[in-house]
């Protein structure tokens, strides 16, 4: 059975993109993978009923002659440009990591579901963007199409900026800690990578004090949990310093979706890694609330952990732009 770990890279030939490829030398990757290189034309062709190819000019003869030539060339422009992104990007990644097997696939389709369906059918362990600030409030914009493969993959998904800690500098990781089996396996998934030397990671359980009183927790009982999230942090601790990582714990009081994003910043972190599922108090890890959240306002990377092979229902799948 082939267990080198597969990652489906998303390239569209921007600085985002680029940092993603940059990222991924600090992601404690491993020296023999597989790797998809993606490059997806955002492009729109109507369909063809009842045929089984994609013919794009029987798609536009409709329109007449000199449309149907006018779209064949933008199409074919930005299928070639898209085609030349993933070529050099999978030549860079080649050069990053000789001993990883790296292959290129070029679409036309939205590129937000032409990601999520090739991921449902090459089934990678890991999902690599970059994240798109256009807004002027700079990283409080996560991007539509981050923003989709985030919450429709069913891999692990790694939104990648440029962190705040630069080369030659040790690797700093932050892990969200909440009790969950999803922190469990984002613990599991730092421990497997093969990180350079002098490489650190903080663990951060953060204490909803808000939470409790809206539950009628007493002091007491917020002890408790301080003492239980304790014990949680040396269980984790424990499985990292056995695989020669060196380990911080932090216990803070605060919105978890704050609390996170202020510590990778006063960490200066890589790399922010979380669960896509907290099943603790009201699933206040749940994606679309802490997750998302980190992912959106984090000034590092952020990696969603799920589990790998995992088997879900048939998807009923996202609308063709």
């Amino acid at each position: 059975m082939d267990t080198q770990m597969k990652l489906l890279i998303a390239y569209d030939g921007s600085t985002s993109a680029d940092t993603a490829l940059d990222d991924l030398l600090r992601a404690g990757l491993p020296a023999e993978a597989q790797a998809t290189v993606i490059g997806v034309a955002d492009i729109f062709m109507p369909g063809v009923a009842g045929s089984e190819g994609y013919d794009p000019k029987a798609a536009m003869l409709s329109y007449g002659s000199s449309a149907v030539e006018r779209r064949l060339e933008q199409v074919s422009h930005a299928l070639e440009e898209a085609r030349r992104w993933a070529t050099d990007a999978s030549e860079r990644l080649r050069r990053q990591f000789p001993t990883w097997k790296v292959q290129t696939e070029v679409c036309g389709h939205s590129p937000a579901w032409a990601i999520v369906e090739k991921a449902d059918e090459w089934k990678p362990d890991l999902i690599v963007l970059g994240s798109h600030n256009r807004s002027a409030l700079g990283r409080l914009f996560l991007g539509s199409v981050s923003q989709t493969v985030l919450t429709e993959a069913r891999c692990s998904v790694r939104i990648a900026r440029g962190g705040l800690a630069k080369d030659p500098s040790p690797v700093q990781i932050l892990i969200g800690v909440d009790g969950s089996s999803g922190a469990a396996l984002a613990v599991t998934e730092v421990a497997s990578r093969a990180w350079p030397p002098d490489t650190k990671a903080h663990l951060v359980g953060v204490l909803d004090r808000a939470m409790s009183t809206a539950l009628d927790w007493t002091e007491e009982g917020f002890q408790d949990e301080r003492a239980w999230m304790g014990k949680i942090l040396a269980t984790s601790t424990a499985k990292l310093q056995a695989c020669g990582l060196s380990v911080a714990e932090i216990v803070k009081e605060g919105d978890p979706k704050e609390v996170l994003v202020e510590e990778a910043e006063r960490l200066r972190s890589d790399c922010i890694f979380l669960g896509a599922r907290g099943l603790r108090r009201l699933q206040r890890f749940l994606l679309g609330s802490v997750s998302t959240a980190v992912a959106t306002r984090a000034p590092c990377s952020v990696e969603i952990v799920r589990p790998r092979d995992q088997e879900e229902p048939t998807r009923s799948g996202g609308a063709k732009t």
